[in-house]
């Protein structure tokens, strides 16, 4: 946690919103993660090009997420609104807003 919540502080606001994206398709499992994963295999980038830093960082901080207990995700959460209170509170609006998208369908 301690590893993502420091990446987090250096990363730019595209891959914040990147971020965001990714954390809310993991709190909001079910018929939008497909899409959105295969919206994630999509790439413009060449094949030849080696992963940036931060699609390395956002590979671990899948692989270490799939790993933690309910609780510990929960922790992960309460830790980065602590110190980026703005981006929870737009997490906990895309988090709203797809339950209403889902209920919609």
């Amino acid at each position: 946690m301690k590893c993502v919540l420091h990446w987090f502080a250096s990363w730019s606001d595209p891959q914040r919103e990147r971020f965001l994206h990714d954390l809310v398709a993991k709190a909001v499992p079910g018929k939008l993660q497909p899409l959105l994963e295969g919206l994630e295999q999509l790439s413009v980038s060449g094949a030849d090009r080696p992963p940036r830093i931060f699609d390395c960082q956002l590979r671990l901080w899948d692989q270490w997420f799939r790993s933690w207990a309910e609780e510990e995700r929960n922790e992960f959460v309460r830790q980065l609104e602590t110190s980026e209170p703005d981006f929870v509170a737009k997490f906990y609006q895309a988090v709203a807003a797809t339950a209403a998208f889902q209920q919609g369908i």
